[in-house]
């Protein structure tokens, strides 16, 4: 039987979109993206916490080929992101491919039909000849596990799930958490509460934030000129590829590099907190890149108030008025604002059930033998199926440097495809180990391995003890191996 769809995609962010633009231009338009969400746009439209803001320059953070010349600031909020987002979907007409409020259940593949068949929640059973799976590394939230928090007779409050209509002004609140989300939402949140404690398991670096705002002048530039805006992102590009090359994955050779990053932090942190025991309660006892570090001008800063209080004590329990410390202290809040971030190792490796060729089931492999992905896209036993939010895939500190990177990879995979006349493409195992050797090696000269990470409970670590989420390769050296990686390290039929 043939498959409803040449092709499946499931997510509608700003990894779907890429996959279908470049299947578009590979002549694919029978596809369908599929979203749990109600509206496209993945992160940046389930997202609207106060304070939301992308932490990559605006002219990196997004598209090469389709550049933005009316980002109002630098570092662009959120709610431009999203407009950004509807449109590229309105530009590269990729609306009509979409389905919302669709939740997809699993996937299995088919060997005898040779198509994958995806099962959606309300019992639908869609088949196509390629999954595309983008789901995004950043989408299962991680909710606490803390005695008595299902007791809490106030207000609940998951950042993922941003409650508008409540009120935090004159509040008592609470925020777990203190990465990169709680950085943005703390100034906001004390800006209005009455009182605010800051519960915090592990600090994180942050540097200064050049935060200006881009000037309609420099705006109507971009828009005229479009040469000037690929000049910003080249300048930005080239700072973000120093930290995160030089200052991370090449720490063994360039300590000093990553060493003058935490030096800056270290000063930021001296400029803007004014109480030294704050001060040191804020400092990371981990090297510099162990976890994303981030920035902010107004975060640290805002522990100087005297309503705003950070408690480093853990948590012992929820009770329906307050949080209680295992110190025994506690405080008394009416708002629990959970900034705990999401769970990526344990349920977003696969974010649904695929089950591949002999029945292997892709999460359960994963979990049992190592996390890995041929150029972190494809997996031997999976046929046809681009997994975009794999190990080893994430490539720059911009998101979207991953996702070219893999436009580029689907681009010269169907090329081969369609010369060899074929419609099935499954990796090799020795080119898959050969990879996941090679990445792992380059890993062993990087900060996560040779720095001292042991205190900071990273996402980067899986629950092997190995960072297997980026890609050890410069911007360039990624985007060259997309597209020259030896076209037989797939099998075809």
């Amino acid at each position: 039987m043939a498959p409803r769809f040449e092709a499946v995609i499931v997510g509608a962010g700003f990894g779907g979109m890429g996959a279908a633009i470049q299947l578009k231009r590979l002549g694919i338009d029978d596809l369908v993206i599929l979203d749990r969400e109600d509206d496209l746009g993945g992160t940046w439209h389930i997202n609207r916490y106060p304070g939301l803001a992308v932490d990559i320059a605006s002219v990196t953070y997004s598209y090469s080929f389709e550049p933005n010349p009316h980002w109002s600031r630098l570092f662009a909020p959120g709610a431009e992101l999203k407009a950004y987002a509807e449109h590229v979907a309105d530009k590269y007409d990729l609306r009509r491919h979409m389905r919302f409020n669709v939740v997809v259940g699993g996937a299995r593949w088919d060997d005898e039909a040779q198509q994958w068949e995806v099962r959606v929640e309300n019992g639908e059973t869609i088949t196509a000849r390629y999954l595309v799976t983008a789901t995004g590394f950043l989408s299962q939230p991680k909710m606490p596990d803390i005695p008595g928090i299902e007791t809490f007779a106030g207000k609940v409050v998951h950042t993922t799930d941003w409650d508008d209509s409540h009120d935090l002004t004159g509040c008592r609140a609470a925020i777990i958490g203190t990465g990169a989300t709680a950085v943005q939402l703390v100034p906001k949140v004390a800006k209005k509460a009455a009182e605010l404690t800051v519960y915090q398991r592990t600090p994180i670096w942050v540097a200064p934030k050049p935060d200006l705002r881009i000037p309609p002048p420099v705006r109507r530039l971009f828009a005229r000129v479009p040469a000037t805006q690929r000049l910003a992102r080249v300048v930005s590009t080239s700072l973000l590829e120093m930290l995160m090359v030089v200052g991370v994955l090449r720490y063994r050779q360039a300590r000093v590099t990553n060493r003058g990053a935490e030096l800056l932090a270290r000063a930021h942190l001296r400029r803007q907190v004014k109480d030294p025991v704050v001060r040191r309660k804020l400092t990371p006892g981990y090297s510099f890149g162990c976890k994303r570090p981030t920035f902010s001008n107004t975060y640290l800063s805002t522990f100087n108030s005297p309503h705003v209080h950070l408690e480093t004590s853990p948590i012992a329990r929820v009770e329906p008025d307050r949080i209680v410390t295992s110190d025994g202290g506690s405080a008394e809040i009416d708002t629990l604002l959970l900034a705990t971030g999401f769970d990526l190792w344990d349920t977003n490796f696969p974010a649904i059930e695929i089950i591949g060729r002999e029945g292997r089931n892709l999460g359960k492999w994963w979990r049992e033998n190592r996390f890995q992905a041929y150029e972190g896209i494809s997996v031997p036993r999976f046929p046809n199926l681009l997994s975009l939010n794999s190990p080893y895939s994430y490539s720059g500190l911009s998101y979207f440097t991953t996702i070219e990177a893999q436009m580029k990879h689907i681009d010269r995979l169907f090329g081969e495809l369609r010369r060899r006349g074929a419609t099935t493409f499954e990796v090799t195992d020795r080119a898959n180990d050969d990879f996941l050797d090679a990445v792992t090696g380059r890993l062993g000269d990087s900060v996560f391995y040779v720095g001292d990470c042991s205190s900071a409970r990273s996402y980067y670590f899986n629950q092997h003890g190995e960072a297997a989420l980026l890609r050890p390769n410069s911007t360039l050296a990624t985007h060259h191996q997309a597209t020259h990686f030896p076209v037989t390290d797939y099998h075809y039929a």
